[in-house]
């Protein structure tokens, strides 16, 4: 599932082919996304100006000159492709065409995806961002306070911090030496510090290797990139320790028993 290095890469693309461009047309080839995205709304973007591509958490948001958004958020298996001339792929869900005759093609092939018209500002559900620069400790643990869950749950939700996924959250928590089972609201605040260094050193980390989806179709998914995500049973590289797996929320959490304490 794409978290916020991967959006961020894919907001990137949009904006390189996008941000200044005219929309000619704006096709939509699943019956799931019509629904996001009726014919008739599909028109009217024609002749609309993309005037930026922003991302906040796992979305991505095409500021438009009318005022309007064209937001969209890739769900598990989206993303994004500039096709060349010819057939599209077969799991391409929308397609943008743009007045220098580039494209840029929503690919999902478990078409979850969504492509809506949204109002400016839409949003505002969402905690900070987990790379503003102006998110600090002490509004992270403002967040937490009553929030009696496992600190790796509380990741995930994001109308406390925006962008993190599944992956990341384990990642994070390796590296600040975070058991995931704490409850967020008992963790100190200098604890919390490292916390957030560790989740920026994460997604920066993340971001600069330039690579897209994690998953086990990649061939060095959990070996060359992880430290615990996806590496049960195998050594800690820091410590030497197990990586164990356990289930939080239906969803698999990576720890080392031996150097995450709680």
């Amino acid at each position: 599932m794409p978290e916020l290095p991967e959006v961020e890469q894919a907001a990137a693309i949009a904006r390189r082919v996008a941000v200044g461009r005219t929309i000619t047309s704006v096709t939509v080839h699943h019956p799931a996304q019509r629904r996001a995205l009726p014919a008739r709304e599909a028109r009217s973007l024609r002749g609309e100006r993309v005037i930026a591509v922003e991302r906040r958490g796992k979305a991505q948001h095409f500021r438009l000159a009318s005022g309007r958004d064209l937001c969209v958020h890739f769900r598990m298996t989206g993303d994004w492709l500039l096709p060349g001339p010819g057939p599209l792929p077969p799991a391409v869900r929308v397609v943008i065409t743009l007045d220098d005759g580039g494209r840029l093609a929503l690919d999902d092939p478990r078409a979850l995806s969504v492509v809506s018209l949204c109002a400016p500002g839409t949003g505002a559900s969402l905690g900070p961002d987990a790379l503003d620069p102006g998110l600090n400790a002490s509004q992270l643990a403002q967040a937490l306070a009553s929030r009696r869950i496992p600190i790796k749950v509380a990741l995930l939700n994001q109308a406390v911090i925006a962008g993190i996924g599944n992956i990341y959250a384990s990642e994070a928590l390796w590296r600040a030496r975070m058991d995931p089972r704490i409850p967020a609201k008992r963790i100190p605040p200098a604890r919390l510090h490292d916390l957030l260094r560790a989740i920026r050193a994460t997604l920066n980390t993340a971001l600069r290797r330039q690579e897209r989806y994690f998953g086990r179709d990649n061939a060095d998914a959990g070996t060359g990139r992880f430290a615990v995500y996806d590496r049960e049973g195998e050594r800690c590289r820091r410590c030497g320790g197990r990586v164990k797996r356990i289930t939080q929320a239906a969803r698999s959490t990576y720890f080392c028993g031996k150097c995450q304490l709680r």
